[in-house]
Parts: structure tokens; C-alpha cells; sequence
């Protein structure tokens, strides 16, 4: 039995991850969903992903989306042994520090930003592609409810990776498309399982049974418990 916590993005909520948690219970994993409910900064998310993982005994960390730049530091604390990055921001081994979104990303957000506050994730692009990821127009109005605005600041702030990070975790990746495929190049080259499921950024949602299958057989080989 594999015991499980599920990290969501910062820019997400963490009801997102909520079908996935539900198709691991049933394959047999005990779960947990993890999510940031506010972060004005990368520093307090990071505190907060420490928090809820600290003394759970955890098997494996399933990161998303942003939440995959945070695996390094946890790593480096011994809070993370092994760890699935699900479609996820991968930070290189070298280390440094890494910008929360990439510049020209940066760039267009703080142009839609108003009272210091950035837009919701499901108003980053067109409506009629944000729409396309979500399996049915209820689905995409509950998490659009539920969709934090992070601060404007939080994109000033970068994320610290320790070098050498990826050399005491045992990594796998699952991309969802290639819209990650240079990580995905960077999971291969450090050895990682990697596999593709062509579903979209939403894939949890969209199909979370067949997600929770490839992220059960991807982690079923951690077998080093974290530490308690």
C-alpha cells in the first residue's frame, strides 16, 4: 500500500486534484491532497507544503503543474523520496534559483494584473481554450470559483533549488502533452520513467482513472518510505 500526498499548484485549487486522490484510494493507495490556499510568496508556499508533509510517513509526493518547482527544496529536507511530476515544472540538478513562471509568461500576466492582485489561471488565456480542458462546463465553473488570485508579488519571487537535488530522490514523470516536453527530456537524461498521455494540462480531471493508473504503476516502484 502506497501512501500518497498530492501537491497542487499554487495558481490552482485543490479540488483539482481531488478525482485523482479518489482513483488512488481505489487502485489501494492512501492519499492526501496538498494544496496552498494562499501565497503571497514562494518562500510561505514552500513553508506550507512543508507543513502538511512533515511527520506523515509519506511513500511518494505527486507534484503539479507549479507545485513541481517546490520537490527540490522539500528533497533537500528529506520531507520527499520519491516523487511523481505530473505535467510539472522540473528545476535542473544544478540548482540556483528558479523565476515561478517563465519571464514572457511574467511579462503578460502583470499586464492583466488590477489591485495587486494577478488574474485567476482560468482567465491566463482564451476562454474557448481554457474551456477545452475540462471535461464538462460544470467542472470548469467549480474550479473557476475556486481559483485562488495570487498576488502580483508572488511572480517577483523565485524558488530555491539546491544543487545536486535530484541525487537522493527517486523521480518518475508524466506529462500530459508537450507542453512540458523540454522537462520531460530532462527526466530521461536523469534517468527518470517518463510517460505521455495526451489529455491536456487538466488530465486529472479529464481522465482521472487512467492518470491514477500511470501514476500507481510509475510510483509502485518507491519502495523507501519517507522519513517519519
Amino acid at each position: 500500500m502506497l501512501r500518497v500526498a498530492l501537491l497542487g499548484s499554487v495558481f490552482l485549487p485543490a479540488l483539482v486534484l481531488e478525482p485523482l486522490a479518489r482513483e488512488l484510494e481505489l487502485l489501494g493507495s492512501v492519499t492526501a491532497v496538498v494544496g496552498v490556499a494562499e501565497a503571497p510568496d514562494p518562500a510561505r508556499a514552500l513553508a506550507a507544503y512543508e507543513a502538511a508533509l512533515a511527520g506523515r510517513g509519506w511513500d511518494v509526493v505527486v507534484a503539479h503543474s507549479n507545485a513541481g518547482l517546490y520537490v527540490p527544496a522539500l528533497a533537500a529536507q528529506r520531507a520527499v523520496g520519491g516523487a511523481v511530476l505530473v505535467d510539472a515544472a522540473l528545476p535542473a540538478p544544478a540548482g540556483g534559483h528558479h523565476p515561478v513562471v517563465p519571464a514572457a509568461l511574467r511579462g503578460a500576466l502583470a499586464e492583466q494584473a488590477t489591485d495587486g492582485l494577478l488574474p485567476r489561471w482560468t482567465e491566463w488565456w482564451p476562454a474557448e481554450d481554457v474551456r477545452a480542458l475540462f471535461p464538462t462546463s460544470r467542472s470548469h465553473a467549480a474550479v473557476h470559483a475556486a481559483t485562488p488570485r495570487v498576488p502580483l508579488s508572488y511572480l517577483d519571487g523565485t524558488v530555491a533549488v539546491p544543487a545536486g537535488w535530484t541525487d537522493g530522490v527517486r523521480g518518475a514523470y508524466l506529462a500530459f502533452g508537450d507542453t512540458y516536453a523540454d522537462e520531460r527530456r530532462q527526466a530521461r537524461s536523469l534517468g527518470w520513467p517518463t510517460r505521455t498521455l495526451p489529455l491536456g494540462h487538466l488530465g486529472l480531471l479529464t481522465d482521472p482513472a487512467g492518470v491514477a493508473r500511470a501514476v500507481h504503476e510509475l510510483a509502485a516502484g518507491f519502495t523507501r518510505r519517507l522519513p517519519a
